[in-house]
């Protein structure tokens, strides 16, 4: 059965790549973030869902004032299978702003399709898996084969600014069982040969510090912000790797990370003295760190940096996601994901844990185990950002397999090892 259904999907890739570029078309960018929100592109997803022959989706909005119609749409699309287990695949619909527009060399929002690729804003992050996971469907429906599994495709909103109006509001609603099977498909490598079970705290800081702005000609009757938050930070950066020198090899790199990123504009000419410098940090802290011991250390630096300077040295925690316990590496649906994998791309994944924050983080929290894999290429968030075609279908592949059930797969809890 697995090879007709990879047949018949290699068959299906004009289809795929024409509704990817149409999703391109939807610029779903948060109200928080000066965009206008998903529901455009969810109503999109659902009239796609519709043409194909899938059921009808649900919505589930999270109330959100912000949003031009006061909601986040998520929408979920039940199909019935064999037996009642769930298979969920979760893709997010929201996508960051373009950036710097100058650095694209096509428009962002209009797909364009070159070389065996698929460029716009969101066609990665997640559109890619998101086509894919409608498509691995569609291929069991037109091939009539009953999934093994009630395959739930689910499409939230708000994932790029924490899932708060997202997954986190469906979890809420109790949507979810510490029986289902949950595939998160939002991070992944270039060869899709790793599973990911496990994910870093994540910290975002912004420090904001205090001097008094003067004239550059008399910098001795001012105090230098931006040379004290330069000492500050390079103080910061050696006192965290000191206090949390652990590793851990099922992380890759296998530290946790203390990164100082953006930096706000301070004054707009030369010869002026900044009596305030506001910068961030993005850290990346294995599970085994208690991240309060993590804020603790840096407000000790910044209380002596205070003393030192005379300066004022303020904290704001911008986001913070406490890591938990890993998905187990046998748990069913890390196997039958495997087992796809193999059939598909002819090589076993590795198994183990990242930097970055997904989904999944919030489904372990609750007691679902989730795992997060895809075939993709390292371009979320860029300029240029694109999907290989090829990734696209062989993810369309996986997926489907998945839904199908594999037949090395057993599951104790079922009749018959099923």
């Amino acid at each position: 059965m697995g090879e007709n259904i990879i047949a018949y999907i290699d068959g299906m890739k004009n289809q795929m790549v024409e509704s990817l570029a149409q999703l391109i078309g939807f610029p779903a960018i948060s109200p928080h973030d000066g965009g206008k929100g998903e529901v455009e592109k969810a109503r999109f997803i659902a009239k796609l869902l519709l043409e194909k022959g899938l059921p009808e989706a649900e919505w589930h909005n999270a109330p959100d004032e912000k949003a031009p119609e006061k909601y986040r749409p998520n929408l979920i699309v039940r199909i019935p299978g064999r037996i009642k287990k769930r298979l969920w695949v979760i893709t997010h619909m929201d996508v960051v702003p373009e950036g710097d527009s100058t650095l694209w060399h096509t428009d962002p929002f209009k797909a364009s399709i070159k070389d065996g690729r698929i460029f716009g804003r969101g066609c990665s992050d997640n559109g890619q898996e998101l086509i894919a996971s409608i498509f691995a469907a569609v291929a069991l429906k037109e091939q009539n084969i009953v999934p093994e599994y009630e395959v739930c495709l689910c499409f939230v909103a708000d994932e790029e600014l924490g899932s708060l109006y997202g997954i986190q509001h469906l979890i809420k609603e109790g949507l979810f069982s510490s029986e289902d099977l949950v595939v998160v498909p939002d991070g992944g490598n270039e060869r899709g040969d790793f599973i990911e079970v496990a994910e870093k705290s994540i910290l975002w800081v912004q420090w904001t510090v205090t001097g008094k702005q003067v004239h550059g000609s008399r910098p001795d009757l001012g105090l230098n912000a931006c040379r004290i938050a330069n000492e500050f930070a390079m103080k910061l950066d050696g006192a965290l790797n000191e206090a949390f020198p652990e590793k851990n090899g099922l992380f890759s790199p296998s530290l946790s990370t203390f990164e100082p990123t953006r930096r706000l504009a301070n004054v707009s000419n030369v010869n002026t003295v900044p009596g305030k410098e506001i910068f961030c940090l993005d850290c990346r802290i294995l599970p085994s760190i208690n991240v309060d011991e993590v804020l603790k250390v840096m407000e000790q630096i910044a209380h002596l940096e205070e003393q030192k300077s005379g300066a004022e040295i303020h904290l704001t925690v911008l986001q913070r996601t406490d890591s938990t316990s890993a998905t187990p590496s046998d748990a069913l649906v890390v196997k039958l994901l495997s087992e796809a994998v193999k059939e598909v791309y002819s090589f076993a994944p590795v198994i183990g844990g990242v930097g970055g924050g997904t989904c999944a983080a919030y489904f372990r929290k609750n007691g679902v185990p989730a795992v997060v894999w895809a075939q993709e290429a390292d371009v979320a968030h860029m300029p240029n950002e694109y999907c290989e075609i090829t990734h696209l279908v062989n993810e369309t592949k996986v997926f489907a397999l998945m839904m199908a059930g594999s037949k090395n797969t057993f599951d104790p809890l079922l009749p018959d090892g099923i």
